[in-house]
Formats: structure tokens, C-alpha cells, sequence
């Protein structure tokens, strides 16, 4: 399973290809556990500092390409959904094509680090905090440094992404007693938010291979979702909508279970899948040929 909470293609308009459609610091701390998961039988174990190199590249539908990276636990989901004898299962994140290697920068810095706070933050500038993490040159511009500490900064697309965010100008940040994480996100959520015209966008693919009469298939299970606008969001009516309709059916009647309820039962996901279709909210499969 491969989910984004993206940006729609037309309001597609920045070198990151990704605007806030989540919790900003949701977003800056992201991945910081290790992601575990289970592939081809084989236990799998992604530490934070390779999270962002360990991608994989998928193209989904007539969207173009998308980058995966593994999200947290996905092991959990054997039991959760009864399927203890699977042989893979990956839970991932997905973004737009080159968005993690301009991310791992930050990454390999330090600057998502948000166990202590920095000295005088409330002071530093965006070049000043870039140059905090970088050694000390009496020559070496920070531009210089970064490209010499950091390899994949001599890449111009990656560097430019960082220029876009201002990460070299002498701008004051101004936040006080802040760790490099609170920093980092004060500097992105201008720069990515949403616009008051833009859209969002979801983006969930299910990939089941399995086995039938001894000849192996694959089927793909896609949803795209655009928002309305930047109060109805596609990530508010793929988040909010299923609550929604899942209180109703429990007032109505129609749910007769009490207490903290995964709905992984029919009788609690098809009522609400059914009437999701209503939102937008379907899924569309597809068989594929298994190379």
C-alpha cells in the first residue's frame, strides 16, 4: 500500500512539487522511527539516515511518476487484517519524483533534529542556520561547503530546490528557543502552503501479487482524489468523510458495535465504502501482467 497527501497537477507550482496538505511538523518529523516491513518472506529494516535513499519508483496511472519510501511499522498489518502468513507487505509514503533526495539533505544536516533546541535561534538567519551545520572554512563560501560535505548538493535540481526556499539569503527567521525541526518548518510553511486557489491531491495504490492455478497475477487498486479548494480538501474528505459516515450509521442503527472499532469487518467498511463513492472517493482495479 502506497499513499500521498500531494498537490493536484494544477496547482503543481513549486521546484519541491509537494505543498502542506498535512500537519507541517508531521511532515518535517517524518520517518524518524525505523520502517519495518516484510519482503519475500525476508524481515526489512530501514534506519532514518537511509530513509530517503531507499526509495522506489512507480508510475501510477496517467500521473507520471512517484517516489516510495517505507512509512514506520508495516508488520502490524499481518494480524490487523489476517493475513499472518503473507509473504511481503510494505506500508509506504509517496511523493513526486526527486523530492527525496532534496529532502535527505536536511536529513544528512541535522536540520529535522527536534531533541534540543539552538542557541540564540531567535536571531539566526536562514543562511546562518544552513552554516550551523556546516564546518567551519575561512575561505569557503556556505554554498561552497555544503557542496563539498553534502554530494548530492552539486546537483543542480536539488540545489535549486534549496535556493527556492530562501535557505541562502540573510533573512531573519525569528523564532526563539526553537530546535532545528521548529526552525526548519517555520522556514518551509510559508513557502509551502497552500495557495488560496490551489487544490489538493490524494493519491492510495493497493499492490496484491498472488498466486491462482499456479500461474501468478497481479491486480492494482488505485484512488486519486482532487480537493475542491483549500477548505475542502481531498485529504479532509478521505479523512473526515468515513468518520462522518460511520457516526451516522451508528446513530441510525445500522452498527451495532460499541467501543474503539477498526473496521476491517464488511458490515463496517462496505456501507461506508459504498457511500464514499458519493465524495468521489472509489477505487479503480486493474489486472497487469507479473513480468
Amino acid at each position: 500500500n502506497n499513499t500521498g497527501g500531494l498537490i493536484a497537477p494544477e496547482s503543481d507550482n513549486n521546484p519541491w512539487n509537494y505543498k502542506f496538505t498535512w500537519n507541517p511538523r508531521n511532515v518535517v518529523l517524518a520517518g524518524q522511527g525505523v520502517a519495518q516491513y516484510l519482503e519475500n518472506g525476508q524481515y526489512k529494516y530501514t534506519p532514518y539516515h537511509r530513509l530517503f535513499t531507499s526509495v522506489r519508483e512507480y508510475n501510477i496511472m496517467d500521473l507520471g511518476k512517484f517516489e516510495m519510501y517505507p512509512n514506520r511499522d508495516s508488520l502490524k498489518y499481518r494480524e490487523i487484517y489476517g493475513i499472518e502468513d503473507i509473504k511481503t507487505i510494505i506500508r509506504g509514503t509517496l511523493r513526486r519524483a526527486g523530492y527525496s533526495k532534496a529532502w535527505n539533505v536536511f536529513v544528512q544536516l541535522g536540520m529535522t533534529d527536534d531533541t534540543y533546541k539552538m542557541a540564540n535561534s531567535e536571531k539566526l538567519t536562514k543562511r546562518e542556520f544552513l552554516n550551523s551545520f556546516l564546518p567551519y572554512h575561512p575561505t569557503e563560501t556556505v554554498e561552497e561547503k555544503l557542496k563539498r560535505i553534502i554530494p548530492d548538493t552539486q546537483d543542480e535540481v536539488v540545489f535549486n530546490k534549496l535556493k527556492w526556499l530562501g535557505m541562502f539569503e540573510n533573512e531573519p527567521i525569528g523564532l526563539p528557543n526553537a530546535s532545528p525541526a521548529q526552525l526548519l518548518q517555520h522556514i518551509l510553511e510559508p513557502k509551502l502552503a497552500l495557495g488560496p486557489n490551489d487544490k489538493d491531491m490524494i493519491v492510495m495504490q493497493h499492490i496484491f501479487d498472488y498466486e491462482l492455478s499456479a500461474k501468478k497475477h497481479r491486480k492494482k487498486s488505485t484512488m486519486v482524489i482532487n480537493g475542491k479548494d483549500t477548505t475542502h480538501t481531498a485529504m479532509s474528505i478521505t479523512v473526515g468523510t468515513p468518520l462522518a459516515i460511520a457516526t451516522k450509521l451508528l446513530l441510525t442503527g445500522q452498527i451495532k458495535e460499541r467501543g474503539v472499532i477498526v473496521p476491517t469487518k464488511p458490515n463496517l467498511y462496505n456501507p461506508i465504502l459504498n457511500e464514499l463513492e458519493n465524495y468521489g472517493v472509489k477505487f479503480i482495479e486493474e489486472d497487469v501482467d507479473v513480468e
